[in-house]
């Protein structure tokens, strides 16, 4: 049973949106740990039902978090869910302010913003955990239990998939916020730093090189079927048997759940079709203005000649991750649910079934949460496995591999080192 803490730990919401309002889901259900007490939000909608939900007081209501920065400390810890772009100038201000920080990822849009994030905490000394949720998923966990363990001796060669789905391809990098790289970060750090952190993580040891090929394919005007409209509401001759169509995705089914939950901050039918006449998830796929990858794979190599492959694509059915991990002992598969285990030695193979947990990246983002308060509340930062540093380590991995796909070379880490 949980009990009150007696003095919960503070922590202002600095962005109300999708995942401003996970996380503030997240912190409500740990009252014996913490307290929302601020919000900056700058869509009126969005701010007034977060300040509603967490009973705020007006005066700690803003528009802006440079409002909110502005006032004398108003609580322990911050938040920080903007988009992507919007992060390293709330993370720096915080962290010079004195707040614990949890920002979710990815870090910031450049390597030279991380770093600025990462020498700002050292100079705070306060706790900051980047929310990297696959290191925290129960699954996950156990793959790396098992690895450390040595179940499959020494690990020679992973190879992990990222099953985007064509749904989410379209709602997210397509239609959506992260579409356009003018606006958000590129599909390698907006959606799959989380991948490459944890292949990191899996070897803990230095990245020597990265290669990376990967293009923006079908998601593209020449693509569109003929006749097609700009927009799915503008009588489409193919919308009723698209697997793309707006109306089916945004106007059926659950209006309250994610994705649907984004379109609008009213979730009735009527007001998702107005929302789709107007903004941006009721465009035709073929016809946006996005321009990131829908496909992309890394190569990575790291210290002790290991060596790990990446996948992600957006042509898949299903969501989720697929992780191969091959060692001189044995060798090991993970697809979310369970893992298989086969050694060599006995010809054994062994299954392990993972009962689900509930929450954003099954139970990832209540668990990293969970963390952070824990390492506040205790003063012990080794509760964290994310930290400023150990995120930018990882992140610099993918800004090389970026670097690689744009330049068609192999990249040596050591390019990048600060």
């Amino acid at each position: 049973m949980q009990t009150e803490t007696r003095n919960p730990i503070t922590v202002a919401m600095l962005g109300a949106g999708g995942r401003g309002a996970v996380f503030g889901d997240i912190l409500q259900g740990l009252s014996h740990l913490t307290r929302v007490t601020a919000v900056a939000e700058p869509r009126d909608a969005y701010r007034e039902a977060f300040a509603r939900q967490h009973g705020l007081a007006a005066n700690t209501v803003f528009r802006d978090w440079r409002e909110f920065i502005k006032q004398p400390k108003l609580c322990d810890a911050v938040v920080i869910a903007t988009m992507d772009q919007e992060h390293v100038g709330p993370a720096v201000a915080c962290l010079e302010r004195g707040y614990h920080l949890f920002l979710e990822k990815p870090m910031a849009t450049t390597l030279a913003d991380c770093q600025a994030i990462a020498a700002a905490q050292r100079r705070a000394g306060t706790i900051l955990a980047v929310c990297h949720s696959l290191r925290y998923h129960k699954g996950f966990r156990k793959v790396k239990e098992l690895l450390d363990a040595g179940r499959i001796g020494q690990l020679v060669t992973i190879d992990q998939l990222e099953q985007v789905g064509f749904w989410h391809q379209a709602h997210s990098f397509v239609r959506g916020n992260w579409g356009n790289t003018d606006r958000a970060a590129f599909m390698l750090l907006a959606k799959s730093c989380h991948d490459l952190d944890y292949i990191a993580h899996l070897v803990n040891r230095p990245c020597r090189r990265a290669a990376s090929f990967g293009s923006l394919t079908y998601f593209k005007a020449e693509n569109a079927p003929p006749g097609s409209p700009a927009r799915c509401t503008d009588g489409c001759p193919v919308e009723p048997t698209c697997p793309y169509s707006a109306i089916k995705a945004y106007t059926q089914g659950n209006l309250e759940g994610w994705p649907t939950n984004t379109v609008a901050p009213v979730h009735t039918r009527e007001a998702h079709l107005a929302a789709l006449r107007t903004g941006p998830y009721g465009r035709c796929v073929w016809r946006c203005d996005n321009n990131v990858v829908d496909h992309q794979v890394v190569t990575l190599d790291f210290e002790g000649d290991i060596t790990a492959t990446f996948t992600m694509t957006a042509f898949t059915q299903g969501g989720g991750r697929r992780i191969r991990v091959h060692g001189t002992a044995g060798e090991l598969e993970f697809n979310e649910n369970e893992i298989i285990v086969k050694t060599f030695g006995d010809n054994n193979r062994e299954k392990i079934v993972l009962g689900e947990e509930p929450g954003g990246h099954g139970g990832g983002d209540s668990r990293a949460l969970r963390a952070w308060l824990e390492a506040i509340r205790q003063n012990d930062p080794t509760l964290v496995w994310t930290d400023a540093a150990e995120s930018l380590r990882t992140h610099t991995i993918v800004f090389a591999a970026e670097k690689s796909r744009l330049e068609k070379r192999t990249v040596a880490l050591s390019e990048l080192a600060g």
